[in-house]
Formats: structure tokens, C-alpha cells, sequence
């Protein structure tokens, strides 16, 4: 059988072609390594020039060909007692780190296609927050967001969204994913305000705003564990880092210490109170302040604090934790308003996978029973259509998504399939009016008969699909774009090429 193809399908292939290389085509295709995802600001990787988006493909000269060989190359070194060199090599480049803890990046596996996976497919943890005891205002809802994203970004954390969402009554809220994390993990990571205050007595020196505080040492000479001790419950392990204050503060501290008097001690002369660092409230550190700092304006001031764990590499571990949080903190400042998390979901990465496993199955079924069931109504090889058509505008719809760059979650998944099932109703429609034989109406008529009931339900489904945007605080957001996404392509390319198809089908049987 011969097809000669109208100028409808020659569109319709060529959008299915463009799509597949949208789908596979990446930025890393056909390299081998490693993809950076993230990199900590003020980091020794960062400062190297170690970026987000570049492939490491060796660590001290053994070969990485997935993120299994980067982390045991990684702990195999880390974390040490002291600073040990390390040689990244990427595809373009050659890095070299003095460091006692491991590169402060995120790394993945070279993606397969540039569809990008949400949170119900690929795993991870899901919160919808709200303030407490306040109505956030649009406005202040996108400033809500910017400090988190900023704090994520400093943790370290990639794979991670954060926007603002409402619901049809008009609350506003932030939605955060992070893939890969519990939900301890992400509750622990947004309830907390991060209010940070530096006291003497009851005197509040600087906080941890951009107004007090300028800077904040990530690595090199000025941040890192400066030394461990053995207890009876294990290790201790002890963290110093350099911040510097604006003029105002070193100001304010130095008027706050010249009040005070000098006490000496068998370890040297000190002021007789102490610095208090406080988060949340809570009394993180006391720092004892040198009798040569009395009256003086400075703007360096030494930041400190602890780890323990029952092994040396354990309390190593926890002392760097800590003092990545404190920096954190510094560094974005506190939240605005205590946070409230409304609704907290998590998906293990092995669930996600059954779940796109079991949605693809059930699609290509579906698919194929659709054109078994036409062959068996229509006795006709024009049942092979709907089966190639139907497949293409999976494929199609996958093509923009990774073009987009859209999470595909599993409401994203069921607009596809919904898409596909009002696929197969129009084709079914367009099938019916050209085996409907009339003397009065040829089959070019009889196909635009089709598409007037076609364009009447695709402009009545897209109204009903519309409120879905702002429905459930956006989490059904996903379902109401694929769907029109869907039933647009089908409407404007693949409908129109299957009518071809079917029209040139039957003139060629006619003859």
C-alpha cells in the first residue's frame, strides 16, 4: 500500500523527529562521567572555578564513570584529619583542592534524556508551607521564596524546586521539593527560622543580616576543624570560621566591650563576659573575648562551635555539619516569618520507578487494545493508525516537556494519558464520518464534519481544564498543562495528518 504524503503528514513527521532529538539529544551526550549539579558557595570547589554543569570525568587520575565511582573515590579520603590534595579533572579542565572534607558539590549520573522527573517518579520529599499565624501576600510569598532558594543553594542541596502557589480561595503559599530527601530532612530544613543573634549579656551585638554581617569564610585558612579531643562518650571535634561585620556593627561591639571589665586566667586576660551566640533562641556557643579587644573597632571576628560522634570520623562529620548550618544562617539571614509546613509527602526512588514502569505498560496496552478494537470494528489497515498516531503524540507531548524543561510528575503523566484518550475519541469520530458513506457529502466533507465536533470538544475541555491551575495550591498544575499540551498538538498536527492518512487510505481502496 502507498501513502503519498500531503504536506499535513510531512509536519507531522517532522515535528515526531524534531521531538525525539528534544527528548535525547543532551548536552553530555556520549561523554562518560559524572554531571556537577551543584556547587557550595564559597567552597574551595567553588573557588577553584568548579561550576554547576561540567563533567568530571577523573579524581586524583582514576577514571569516574558514574556517581558509584565518585563516592568511593570520595570515601576512600574523606573526611581527614587534616587538608589532603585532590585533582578533579573535568572535560575541559584540571582542578586542584587542599581540603579536609570532601568537595562541597552535588554530583549525578550523565542524564539519559533531558526529561526532567518530578518528585513523584524520581523520589524525595514534598512540603506545602504556609506562615504562621499570617496570610502571606503575593509579594511577600516570592521574598519567602528567593531566602529559601538561597539557603538551599548554600547547603549544597540540587534537584530542588521552590515556587510560589495559591489556591482558589486565594491563600498563598510555598511549595518546596527536593529530590532524594526525607521528610526529616525537609522539616528540619524549612521549620527552622534561622534567627541568629550574637549577644553580650543580655545586649544583641550583630545578627545574622546583610546590615551586620558582609562576609562569611567557607574554606581555605579561614574556615575548617582547627581539633579533636577524645571523651568518655567518644570524640569531640571543634570548628572555627572568619566573619566580618559592616563598620555599624564592629561599632556597636566595640562600645558594648569597652563597659566591660577583665578577668585573668591561668589561659590569658579576657573580658568578663563572654560573646553568646544564639539560634532560634537557643544558645549555640559562649566565646571568651581577649582583653586586647576592649574598646577596639574590628571587623574580623572568629566564629566557633562543636561536633561529637562516638569515632573521630563521626565527630569530624557532625562539627562540619554544624558549621555549614551556622554558615548557612550567616549567609541568608533568618526567615522573614516562622514557617508552617501544611502538608508534608515523600516517594522512594524504587516506588517512582514502579510507578513509571506500570504508567508505561498500561499506556502502550491501552494503545494496543484501541487498535484492535478499530480492526475489529472497521475491518480495515486504517486501524493501524490510531496505534502510530497515538504514539506519536506521546512522544510529541515528551518532546516539548523536555524542551520546557517541565517536571513530569505523575499528574503530568495522567494529562498524557488523558490527552491520548481524547486522541483515540477524535480519531474514532474522524473513522466514523469517513465510512459513513452519503451521496450528497464527499469524504473531505464528511473530515470537516469531524473536525467541527472535534474543535467544539477541545475548546469545551481546555475551559474545564483551565481552574486546574490554581486548583489543590498548583499541585494539579502538572495535569492541566500536559493535557492541553496533548489535545493542542493533536488538534493542530496530529489530527489533521491522521485525516490525510485516512483519506488517502480510502481513495486508494476506492480505486
Amino acid at each position: 500500500m502507498k501513502i503519498r504524503f500531503t504536506w499535513k503528514i510531512w509536519l507531522w513527521i517532522i515535528l515526531l523527529i524534531l521531538s525525539l532529538v528534544s527528548i535525547f539529544i543532551t548536552p553530555t551526550f556520549l561523554q562518560k562521567g559524572v554531571l556537577i549539579t551543584n556547587v557550595e558557595q564559597n567552597s574551595s570547589a567553588f573557588e577553584q572555578g568548579l561550576r554547576a554543569g561540567q563533567v568530571i570525568t577523573a579524581i586524583d587520575g582514576k577514571a569516574v564513570q558514574n556517581v558509584e565511582d565518585y563516592s568511593k573515590i570520595i570515601q576512600a579520603k574523606f573526611p581527614s584529619a587534616e587538608k589532603v590534595k585532590t585533582t578533579i579533572t573535568t572535560k575541559d579542565a584540571e582542578y586542584v583542592i587542599y581540603s579536609e572534607i570532601s568537595p562541597q558539590m552535588a554530583v549525578s549520573n550523565l542524564p539519559q534524556t533531558n526529561l526532567k522527573m518530578g518528585l513523584d517518579l524520581a523520589g524525595g520529599s514534598r512540603a506545602l508551607v504556609q506562615a504562621q499565624d499570617h496570610k502571606l501576600t503575593s509579594s511577600e510569598v516570592n521574598d519567602l521564596v528567593s531566602i529559601v532558594s538561597n539557603r538551599f543553594n548554600v547547603y549544597g542541596l540540587s534537584d530542588v524546586t521552590v515556587k510560589s502557589v495559591s489556591d482558589l480561595s486565594g491563600n498563598n503559599f510555598m511549595l518546596v521539593e527536593i529530590a532524594g530527601a526525607t521528610p526529616e530532612d525537609l522539616e528540619n530544613l524549612i521549620s527552622e527560622q534561622g534567627k541568629f543573634e550574637a549577644k553580650i549579656g543580655n545586649d544583641t551585638v550583630f545578627m545574622g543580616e546583610k546590615k551586620d554581617i558582609t562576609n562569611v569564610a567557607r574554606g581555605g585558612q579561614e574556615a575548617g576543624i582547627t581539633n579533636c579531643q577524645q571523651s568518655s562518650n567518644g570524640y569531640a571535634c571543634q570548628f572555627r570560621f572568619t566573619i566580618y561585620l559592616s563598620q555599624t556593627a564592629a561599632e556597636k561591639q566595640a562600645n558594648l566591650t569597652n563597659a566591660l571589665g577583665i578577668n585573668s586566667t591561668s589561659s590569658g586576660d579576657y573580658l568578663s563576659k563572654t560573646l553568646d551566640l544564639y539560634v532560634d533562641g537557643n544558645l549555640q556557643d559562649s566565646l571568651n573575648i581577649g582583653s586586647d579587644l576592649k574598646g577596639q573597632i574590628t571587623t574580623q571576628v572568629a566564629i566557633s562551635g562543636s561536633g561529637t560522634g562516638p569515632t573521630q570520623d563521626d565527630a569530624i562529620t557532625s562539627a562540619l555539619e554544624n558549621m555549614n548550618k551556622l554558615q548557612t544562617i550567616l549567609i541568608t539571614g533568618s526567615l522573614p516569618f516562622k514557617l508552617q509546613i501544611v502538608k508534608l509527602d515523600t516517594v522512594s526512588p524504587t516506588l517512582g520507578n514502579d510507578f513509571l514502569k506500570y504508567i508505561l505498560i498500561a499506556a502502550f496496552v491501552s494503545i494496543f487494545l484501541v487498535a484492535v478494537i478499530v480492526l475489529l470494528r472497521y475491518r480495515s489497515k486504517s486501524a493501524i493508525a490510531p496505534l502510530v498516531v497515538c504514539t506519536s503524540e506521546i512522544i510529541i507531548t515528551l518532546g516539548i516537556a523536555a524542551l520546557i524543561k517541565w517536571n513530569l510528575d505523575l499528574p503530568s503523566i495522567a494529562g498524557i494519558l488523558a490527552a491520548i484518550g481524547t486522541g483515540v475519541d477524535d480519531q474514532i469520530v474522524i473513522l466514523d464520518e469517513t465510512k459513513h458513506k452519503e451521496e450528497s457529502l464527499g469524504i473531505k466533507q464528511r473530515i470537516k464534519r469531524a473536525f467541527v465536533i472535534i474543535l467544539g470538544a477541545y475548546f469545551t475541555v481546555v475551559a474545564s481544564l483551565l481552574p486546574l491551575f490554581w486548583a489543590g495550591a498548583g499541585l494539579l498544575t502538572g495535569f492541566a498543562l500536559t493535557t492541553i499540551i496533548g489535545i493542542t498538538i493533536g488538534v493542530l498536527i496530529t489530527r489533521p495528518a491522521f485525516a490525510d492518512m485516512i483519506r488517502l487510505m480510502e481513495k486508494e481502496n476506492a480505486s
